[in-house]
């Protein structure tokens, strides 16, 4: 398929949009793939250069966050690793089924990112009952905090799904950790983008291998996300969470129900 000039501005403005989303709260492939879609593109190639494009932008992310990410080194060890191994096992996954199981599940994939996406406000709440009833306003050190089989389990799961498609994942961890970990939101946050470039990488990787890439798409999304990962950081905290979960909900119902009618 020709990539138009309006395609590419679509596909560009997606990414960006999508870079900016998964800094701040996660399931910016909501904007980005459906608008891969959207122009004309296969819907398994078009997972593939996503996850690609958004790649760079999960690293621009996990770098506007940098100073949250002090002091938690020990974390990481314990949990990129995990993230990465469930990255690669969901992109070998999402290459070894035949594409026509992609092709049927994804309008299910776009809506449980959507159905993430509405219960996010609740899992917050949760998650910070939780963590009202585990300390006193004192950020835990990262150093000394105990990582559970069960918290690496989910980052490794959740792994999984980001690396066979990966909406709303930023989500699922931010969920995870909030509820295992004593920590400030805004660190967790920059744990979640560093564990989703993990998994981001490892699917590339395969996918680089495989060969088979829409590369023109992919620079694309990686330009944008790239940009957008970084406005996303630096301004994101200012930005009503509301209006973005009301951008995703919209777009992201809406091309389920596209896809599912099609």
């Amino acid at each position: 398929m020709e990539l138009t000039a309006l395609r590419a501005l679509a596909i560009a403005s997606a990414g960006g949009a999508a870079g900016f989303i998964n800094a701040i709260v996660g399931s910016g492939t909501l904007i980005s793939f459906p608008t891969i879609v959207g122009v004309g593109f296969d819907k398994l190639a078009a997972n593939i250069a996503n996850n690609i494009g958004l790649f760079p932008g999960s690293i621009s992310a996990s770098h506007g966050y940098r100073r949250e990410l002090v002091g938690q080194r020990r974390r990481l060890i314990r949990l990129v690793p995990m993230s990465a191994l469930g990255g690669l096992t969901g992109s070998l996954l999402l290459l070894k089924l035949p594409s026509r199981y992609f092709d049927r599940i994804v309008p299910f994939l776009v809506l449980t990112g959507v159905v993430l996406v509405l219960a996010q406000t609740r899992l917050q709440a949760l998650v910070k009952q939780r963590q009202a009833s585990r300390r006193s306003g004192v950020i835990t050190n990262a150093h000394h905090e105990h990582i559970s089989p069960w918290l690496q389990l989910g980052v490794f799961t959740t792994g999984i799904y980001g690396g066979y498609f990966g909406a709303a994942q930023g989500i699922i961890l931010m969920g995870f950790l909030g509820i295992a970990l004593t920590d400030d939101v805004q660190r967790l946050n920059a744990t979640k983008n560093v564990l989703a470039t993990a998994v981001n990488g490892a699917a590339a990787v395969v996918f680089v291998i495989r060969g088979d890439v829409l590369w023109g798409v992919a620079g694309l999304v990686a330009l944008g996300s790239v940009l957008g990962a970084q406005l996303g950081a630096l301004v994101g905290r200012r930005i009503p969470p509301i209006l973005l979960r009301i951008i995703i909900v919209v777009v992201g119902t809406g091309v389920a129900l596209k896809l599912l009618l099609s």
